[in-house]
Order: C-alpha cells, then structure tokens, then sequence
C-alpha cells in the first residue's frame, strides 16, 4: 500500500458499547466507502429511515463537552471525535460510520476499540491519488486564557498540546505527536478520557456523563486517581487531547498537512481554529500526494522527512 493512494477500509467491523452521555446502549459498524468519500455517519433507527451526515466542520453543531454532528433537522450523532481519530490516525481516508444510537460508544474511554475494529475490517487502497488540505499560512484563535493555532507545516501533520488544570492531580502536561498510524497506535489510542469527580454533580444535572464509569474515564478528585488500574501513561490526560484533536480536525474532510498547537484546549477551540482555516481561502489549498510531495512549505526542521521527501504522515510507513 502507498502513500500516494486513498484508502477505504476492506470489509465492515463492529462494537458495541453505551454512549457516556446518553448512558444508552449502541452499536457502531465500520465499513468501506468509495473514492473521495471521507467518512460518512450513517444514523440507523431512527423514525423508521437512515440519515447520512458527513463529518465535516460544517456538520458540527454543538462541542459542549464532545463534537456532535447533524443537519438541518437537528444532532445525529454525538461524542464522535473518537472514532474519528482512530479512522485518521490509522490512515483511513474514507469510511462508513453506522449508528444505531445517538452517540458514539465509549468503549473503554479511548480509540484503541476502533483501532481494533479498523485492524479486524482491513485497510485497502484505492485507484486515486489522496489529497490533503496543505496549511499556507497560521491561522489562531483566542478564546479566553484559550489559544489555538494552525500553521504550515509540509512533513505532514503534528499536534502540540498543553494542557493546564486547577486540579494539582492533573496540573499542567503537555505532548507532542508527528502523526503516523504506528505512533498514533503505540503512544495516543490508548489514551483514555479524563475527568474530575467534583465536576461529576454538574455534568449529571446537565444531562451529560449518564454512561460515565471508572470502567470507561480516569477520574481525579483533589488528592489522587480514582482508578484502581492507575494510569496508562503518565500524561495519560495530554495524550487524550491530542486523540481529540486529531478527532476534531478530521472534520477538515481530508488529512491536514500542518502543525496544531493548543494551550487549554477542548473540542470548541479545536472547531474554532478548523473554522477559521476553511473561512480564509488564502490560509489553506487542496494539493494531490504528488503536489504535496513536492511542495515548498517549510517544514518544521526536516522532521518527518525521508530521503528528502514528505513522509507519509497518514499512510504505512515506507523504509
């Protein structure tokens, strides 16, 4: 399989879970789509039809606590950042997403379900080339003590996130990833997500976190984790933002070449700055594999960059 092609998955793979919202039982089905598809919702059940929506910023409306998705007639589905970062870190380019609740399940809290469910479907290529949306010049957002950022970067896509919070548990970490199915498996799927039991009161009363559990989010109180099984990294908390922002700028529609960095980040700023980079026509381009192979935006200090050309970022690795 090379770089250069789109890919679709082979064959369609389930999971099943509750949604940590909705606390409500769904199943989830992965499957192939065509050529310059991207990935496609497709809500099942619901009032006797199936409802498509494709995961793009468009398509957003609502990031209180997770990316939820729909159309003119109101949300489709919810909580589906996760998903999303496992169909691009593994380097899917186009999919099928079949749901048959109004929320994403959570599984364990992080990808690593979806990666699995993406290994048991196969990854196939595809006839076209990929084409990517190539970051020309920085484009930032503020948002309170909030700070988001895109700039050009051509070895292929990097998250720089901080994160910085009062609980002294938690504190402040930061993590940075140049993205490629290998290090987005071994070192970001299996971060999982993260919350503060003090918080757990609001959350409930406002209709959110009814499917939370210890089996399903790492929680903190004042003093210490709650989690019997500890951590999975220690900046387990910062390696799950940066799950989410692959998530969220995966509603780009295609791959990113560019850098992200945050400061105090969350799924609003990540929308924020993803909206701004597709409002300014001169911020950003559509180039092919080759096009972006031989692109002169600066890279960030060579790395990524193999034998003098563009690594591949979204697709296998190539010796």
């Amino acid at each position: 399989m090379k770089f250069s092609r789109q890919t679709t998955l082979r064959s369609q793979a389930t999971v099943c879970g509750v949604g940590v919202h909705s606390g409500l039982p769904v199943s989830l089905t992965l499957g192939p789509a065509p050529v310059d598809a991207g990935f496609i919702f497709v809500r099942t059940s619901l009032d006797g039809s199936d409802r498509e929506v494709r995961a793009t910023a468009e398509s957003v409306i609502a990031t209180e606590f997770a990316t939820v998705l729909g159309d003119r007639c109101g949300p489709l589905v919810s909580t589906a950042e996760h998903v999303l970062a496992a169909l691009r870190g593994m380097g899917v380019d186009n999919a099928t997403i079949e749901v048959d609740g109004p929320e994403v399940p959570i599984m364990d809290g992080s990808a690593a379900p979806f990666v699995a469910a993406i290994d048991q479907a196969g990854i196939v290529a595809q006839p076209a080339l990929r084409r990517f949306i190539q970051v020309l010049k920085p484009v930032q957002v503020a948002m309170g003590d909030s700070f988001g950022e895109l700039r050009p970067n051509a070895a292929g896509f990097r998250a720089e996130v901080e994160i910085e919070f009062v609980n002294p548990v938690i504190g402040r970490q930061s993590y940075t990833l140049d993205l490629s199915p290998e290090r987005f498996r071994r070192e970001i799927s299996r971060a999982r997500t993260f919350g503060c039991m003090n918080d757990g009161a609001k959350l409930w009363s406002a209709g959110f976190a009814r499917g939370a559990s210890f089996e399903n989010t790492v929680v903190f109180d004042e003093t210490r984790l709650l989690n019997a099984e500890g951590l999975r990294y220690s900046d387990e908390c910062a390696r799950h933002k940066v799950l989410d922002v692959i998530g969220d700028l995966a509603l780009a529609g295609l791959p990113l070449l560019g850098a992200y960095r945050s400061l105090r980040g969350g799924h609003k700023l990540n929308h924020a700055v993803l909206t701004a980079l597709m409002a300014d026509r001169s911020a950003w381009r559509v180039a092919e594999a080759e096009t972006a192979r031989r692109s002169r935006v600066p890279a960030e200090a060579g790395r990524g960059m193999v034998g003098g050309m563009i690594a591949p970022a979204y697709g296998p690795d190539v010796s």
